[in-house]
């Protein structure tokens, strides 16, 4: 059987465990809250727009991390696409912002480093839930775009993080190939072994006769 190192089919993590899809998974329980709070129940279709953005973030990097075992085009396609979602799903935070003339945080702003600082840290939505209750529409869309922000530099650490496993691994056809190449390798050596063997067998035999053959009377 091949071993890990060429099989054709790599190894990814639980994508439970990067802190990318984490923090996308709280942006869809945010937004929702969100819509929820201060977007009317029916008639706007920034309610649909902002829900499906978030999603679309979130799933796009499930599907991308649990394609990665079989194709690194799929997985890079589909975490763009997340990313694309999340850059969408930013601007209508920021939207709302300019149609409320609400102010958009920036460094200068007193709250900024301590908003910045509790969304690098926190990755879970238990996290925020309590939160999302008690912040007025300006807090609640400067915390979703700062945490779109940053899942947005994760999202492109982690595609130049795949851009370099697959220079160094190759894609799923590199990967056969490697495989292949590793077990033909392996069942020439075992021929090669076997031959030798061989030889040396009918070298001990033809010894053997001729030992005989000296010992007759």
């Amino acid at each position: 059987m091949p071993t890990q190192q060429n099989s054709i089919f790599r190894r990814v993590p639980d994508y439970r465990s990067l802190h990318l899809y984490q923090k996308s998974e709280v942006l869809v329980v945010l937004t929702d809250r969100f819509c929820k709070r201060f977007l009317p129940p029916y008639g706007d279709r920034t309610v649909d727009q902002m829900t499906q953005a978030a999603r679309s973030g979130k799933q796009n990097i499930v599907e991308g991390s649990e394609a990665a075992m079989t194709s690194s085009e799929t997985e890079v396609k589909l975490v763009n696409v997340g990313r694309a979602s999340l850059q969408e799903l930013r601007e209508d935070y920021e939207d709302y912002l300019k149609k409320h003339s609400l102010p958009l945080w920036d460094k200068k702003h007193p709250r900024f480093e301590k908003m910045l600082a509790f969304c690098r840290e926190h990755n879970t939505s238990d996290d925020y839930c309590h939160l999302a209750e008690t912040l007025s529409a300006e807090e609640f869309c400067n915390m979703a775009i700062t945490l779109c922000h940053i899942t947005d530099k994760m999202a492109d650490s982690y595609l130049h993080h795949l851009e370099s496993r697959f220079v160094s691994e190759g894609g799923v056809k590199e990967r056969m190939h490697a495989a292949r190449t590793s077990y033909r390798q392996q069942q020439d050596s075992r021929m090669q072994a076997l031959e030798e063997e061989n030889r040396l067998l009918k070298a001990e035999i033809a010894a053997l006769r001729k030992k005989l053959a000296n010992n007759k009377p």
